[in-house]
């Protein structure tokens, strides 16, 4: 059986990430020598809230969207980990079991180190504990900003913040126009957002009417960046 590699795209996709791409060359090389690559078709079981933490991984293609269940028993996506983003490293720290759900979003490929090789990896680089001491603040101050947001701003301001996020994170640019190449639902997006799908899709057609986005099926365009930057504002 073949060991999967990663493609030419899908290492430059790790390389160039915002946070790996600041490592040193040899803790750069020390990771991915650690590492192997994971294949998982869309919907695919990554790790299960409870179970014990075995990897910390990297996302090289697609997405994994983390989620977890209300007292309802209704699925909740709080984030999506896109290409270039690592996480799983808080469970190897503190030995706990996993926090949240993880599933592929779309073909979906890791690349992963597993927790021997992450604590020989600490042990070897010294450099690991304080970039992932900053990659752990990044996300403690992104969190407050949503909770800050979810209490202080109205719907509009928060579904255009999003989108523009998205459209930082996975957009591609076509014919003036920024594709969000990340396919979500309008289900999804109204999760994301701590609310309703009904005044999710109220808003988006608002601004589809404003000419800020176009709404496809399980995809959207931003047409006028600048109108989303005002209304996030």
């Amino acid at each position: 059986m073949n060991t999967p590699v990663l493609t030419m795209s899908e290492r430059h996709c790790i390389e160039s990430g915002a946070w790996f791409s600041k490592l040193s060359p040899a803790l750069r090389s020390a990771i991915l020598a650690r590492s192997h690559v994971r294949r998982l078709a869309d919907g695919a079981t990554l790790a299960a809230r409870g179970s014990a933490a075995e990897d910390w991984c990297g996302v090289a293609a697609g997405a994994v969207r983390i989620s977890s269940v209300s007292l309802a028993g209704k699925q909740v996506t709080l984030t999506y980990a896109e290409p270039g983003s690592w996480f799983g490293d808080i469970a190897l720290f503190d030995g706990l079991p996993r926090t949240h759900d993880a599933n592929a979003h779309g073909p979906t490929t890791l690349v992963c180190v597993r927790k021997p090789d992450f604590k020989a990896l600490l042990a070897s680089h010294v450099e690991l504990y304080d970039a992932l001491l900053r990659l752990n603040c990044r996300r403690l101050r992104l969190m407050f900003d949503q909770l800050e947001d979810l209490n202080t701003r109205p719907l509009r301001a928060r579904l255009a913040r999003q989108l523009l996020q998205l459209a930082r994170r996975h957009g591609r640019q076509r014919s003036g126009e920024i594709l969000i190449g990340l396919a979500l639902a309008q289900e999804d997006l109204a999760q994301l957002l701590g609310a309703s799908r009904q005044r999710v899709n109220q808003e988006l057609k608002r601004l589809e009417r404003e000419g800020a986005v176009r709404v496809e099926p399980t995809r959207l365009a931003v047409l006028d960046r600048d109108s989303l930057l005002a209304i996030a504002r």
